[in-house]
């Protein structure tokens, strides 16, 4: 694709800088990686029996999953500013097995994420291009999408950064002239109702989940931001208020100004049904552009995470070097078709069947991000935190115990297929990491030494590293 260099390696000449990710564009590449707007929520009414429970899950469930999961990534990423992210954290916590297995896990949940959305740009087209619905059209037509969106991340972070900010903002604008159109019709007793004997709780949970997690995706990025210690729990905290009012205000104007009756309707697409309703023929058409242009947003922002993860895991040393071959542009080459070819093979899943699997890995990965954080509290008192979240060690564990139990919920719930698929992609990835040591000590792969003065060792200085391991100048986290 260009010219590419592979870290550390001074015999390749080095790619020109890139430009550092600022505030607001992080913002918003945050948003896109939990949300993109409210496509997708509608079926939180149908599966919550009514408006009553999608309403009160969109207030509470931030409180519990989002505000918590924002603040330990705040202060994780700014203690590691390296595209490893949770990698990183959980390595230094507790070792590169369970580490690797981390990464495994939610690189794999993103591709699979990002499998869904040329899938649904193309489903908001066949409305209006019904040639879409035939197979033929298709396929040519989703390479084209994948294809077209991978080579834009290959041009740079900053360019999907930007691009980011000017699609969430077209993808909102229709929902907040809906919300003030439907002023007028809104009766607040309608956002009561709920019918408890069509309540659909694995759906629900799911739908929930689903809308709310992947606020870590952005510290695999963090090595990519300009001073992170100070923009990321800015930008972490501006993207928590813009993702609850991207849900709750086109949620309360549709519930509210329509008939209790049309809770049944409510499922992926009805955001488009609504606006017609309130504003007529334009609106729909408006949300049903805003939509599809969403969906390359978030698949922009998903494609970033993942590929500067396996970037940052390759800088450790747990992946060969060539995934750390950077493009002239300073984009991760291989990293980046590696994950668009994941997305290609995964496309042929449904999507509830896509949302069950990602979630139920995503859920695994998040229960030893929640442990790691309380660890290093432990482990690492002296750590240095740009930012720290003020509460003690107890106050951590009081804090990570909210999320750890919805997350239990979440795997529990899950079908017997989500069980059986996730279980031997644990077991695959369990197997891959001593292979992967194997091809190291045979040396049949080059693999980027590890520094042993890293930042994953949790010391940031010299004096605190020599301080900590005395004279073990070759003390390093990888063996």
């Amino acid at each position: 694709m260009g010219e590419e260099t592979t870290a550390n390696d001074e015999n390749v000449a080095k790619t020109k800088p890139s430009p550092k990710l600022t505030l607001l564009p992080l913002v918003f590449l945050i948003f896109y990686e939990v949300s993109g707007g409210p496509f997708g929520v509608e079926d939180s009414v149908k599966s919550g029996g009514g408006p009553l429970l999608a309403l009160l899950g969109f207030l509470i469930f931030p409180l519990i999953w989002s505000i918590p999961e924002a603040l330990i990534t705040a202060e994780l990423a700014t203690s590691f500013p390296e595209n490893g992210g949770y990698v990183v954290w959980i390595s230094s916590a507790f070792g590169p097995f369970w580490g690797f297995q981390e990464g495994f896990w939610k690189w794999f949940s993103g591709v699979m994420d990002n499998a869904l959305y040329p899938v649904l740009f193309l489903d908001y087209l066949k409305h209006s291009f019904p040639v879409l619905n035939h197979v033929a059209a298709r396929v040519p037509a989703l390479l084209v999408i994948t294809f077209s969106l991978t080579y834009l991340n290959y041009r740079g972070l900053h360019i999907v950064g930007f691009s980011a900010v000017l699609l969430a903002v077209f993808s909102l604008c229709p929902f907040l002239v809906m919300a003030l159109l439907a002023v007028p019709r809104i009766r607040p007793q309608r956002w009561l109702f709920v019918d408890f004997k069509k309540v659909n709780w694995r759906g629900y949970f799911n739908t929930m989940f689903w809308n709310l997690n992947y606020w870590d995706k952005a510290s695999t990025l963090a090595g990519e931001v300009e001073s992170p210690g100070e923009t990321f729990p800015k930008a972490l905290f501006g993207a928590v208020l813009l993702v609850m009012g991207s849900y709750l205000i086109p949620l309360m104007a549709g519930t509210g100004a329509l008939s209790e009756s049309s809770s049944g309707e409510w499922s992926d697409g009805y955001f488009a049904e609504v606006g017609m309703l309130i504003g007529g023929v334009w609106l729909k058409g408006w949300i049903q552009a805003a939509a599809a242009m969403s969906n390359l947003g978030l698949f922009e922002a998903e494609m970033s995470s993942d590929a500067f993860q396996l970037l940052g895991m390759s800088e450790i040393g747990m992946l060969p070097a060539f995934f750390a071959q950077r493009s002239k542009y300073g984009t991760p080459t291989i990293s980046i078709l590696c994950s668009a070819t994941g997305v290609i093979f995964l496309s042929w899943l449904s999507f509830q069947e896509i949302i069950e699997f990602l979630n139920f890995l995503y859920a695994l990965g998040m229960l030893l991000e929640f442990a790691a954080f309380v660890k290093l509290r432990i482990k690492k008192p002296d750590l240095n935190r740009p930012y720290r979240v003020p509460l003690n060690t107890f106050g951590t564990l009081l804090l990570c115990l909210p999320p750890s139990l919805l997350v239990i919920l979440v795997m529990v719930l899950a079908a017997p297929k989500t069980f059986l698929i996730s279980g031997f992609i644990i077991v695959v990835g369990f197997c891959l990491y001593p292979f992967l040591e194997f091809v190291k000590e045979k040396r049949w792969a080059r693999f980027i030494p590890e520094d042993p003065r890293r930042q994953v060792l949790g010391v940031q200085t010299e004096s605190q590293l020599d301080e900590e391991h005395g004279d073990e100048s070759s003390a390093s986290l990888l063996p």
